[in-house]
């Protein structure tokens, strides 16, 4: 059983709280036996107040850290000091002291400036809640922001961006964790979706445009249908009714990515799929997520993911099965 536990800090906003109790704690086999074991706790065990005006009761000390395979620490509202930059509080940094060598640390929203003020962000890539990130930047200018991402994956060290994008980040761990048949019933039972496009651009505050203005939306939701088809960009907004350099421009600012960043990370989640879920041969899998071959297919993904398909359907797919091609 995989142990999580849950940091809570003075002015905890109970939402961020609760993400990972909810996504992990739906995480579950074909048996409906769960796979993690999620342990709120707090620095010295004793209750701490949230940002909501009602107090937060838990069960475990600090100790639920040493014990834990992954720690994650969502936000806190009660320590206006790491916004200029201050470091930690003594009585925290002796708690995060306690998490041990492997373990897999998560922050949610600007829970990223607790991980800072204890200079465990210094030097590697990290994200936060997009309303912070100047702010951040000037705090912490050795941290390599990226504001416009959902969620930061820099192996032992993941970051969130805001608020919800936590549970995407939840999930995403579900899903490098135990696939992504796991993740997805996760999501439905959480009823949010089991991956979001783009990334945490397409909410930062902008003017609304007029109604009237054309959207990409049809064209997306078609492409969806037509994976397996050769796809242009001339196609995409043909369907959408504008020339290639306005869909482009109007992709971007809906999605926060380009239209084929977008198309080939929707083809990489189908051939996940395929791979997790059927016993096609890796060249009919690339054919049918759109790759055209089965070397694309494995460029694609190790690019991606890491890995490549035959290794990923071997993690995420154990047992016998027929033989599949390279």
């Amino acid at each position: 059983m995989h142990r999580v536990a849950v940091l809570a800090l003075e002015g905890v906003p109970p939402f961020e709280l609760g993400i990972p109790s909810r996504v992990f704690g739906n995480a579950c086999d074909d048996s409906g036996n769960g796979l993690y074991e999620v342990t709120v706790c707090t620095a010295d065990g004793q209750p701490v107040s949230s940002d909501a005006g009602f107090t937060i009761g838990v069960s475990a000390g600090a100790e639920a850290l040493e014990a834990a395979d992954t720690v994650v620490i969502p936000p806190t509202h009660a320590m206006s000091e790491l916004l200029q930059g201050a470091p930690l509080p003594q009585a925290h940094a002796d708690a995060l002291a306690r998490i041990r060598p492997g373990a897999r640390i998560v922050s949610i929203c600007t829970g990223s400036y607790v991980l800072a003020a204890a200079g465990m962000l210094d030097g590697r890539p990290a994200t936060t809640h997009w309303f912070k990130a100047r702010e951040f930047q000037r705090a912490f200018p050795r941290i390599k922001l990226d504001e416009d991402v959902l969620f930061v994956d820099d192996g032992d060290i993941l970051t969130s961006a805001g608020v919800a994008a936590g549970i995407d980040l939840c999930l995403y761990l579900v899903r490098a964790d135990h696939g992504t048949a796991v993740a997805n019933r996760a999501a439905r039972l959480c009823v949010v979706p089991p991956w979001r496009d783009g990334g945490q651009a397409q909410y930062i505050d902008r003017p609304v445009p007029e109604p009237t203005v054309a959207t990409t939306t049809e064209a997306r939701a078609w492409a969806l249908e037509h994976l397996a088809e050769p796809l242009t960009l001339n196609q995409l907004a043909a369907r959408a009714g504008m020339s290639v350099r306005t869909f482009t421009r109007r992709f971007r600012d809906e999605v926060g990515t380009t239209p084929v960043q977008w198309l080939t990370a929707q083809r990489i989640d189908l051939a996940r799929h395929l791979l997790e879920s059927s016993d096609l041969p890796v060249d009919l899998v690339a054919h049918r997520s759109g790759f055209g071959s089965a070397n694309s297919l494995r460029q694609h993904m190790r690019t991606s993911l890491g890995t490549s398909p035959t290794a990923y359907r071997r993690t995420f797919r154990p047992g016998p099965r027929p033989a599949v091609a390279a």
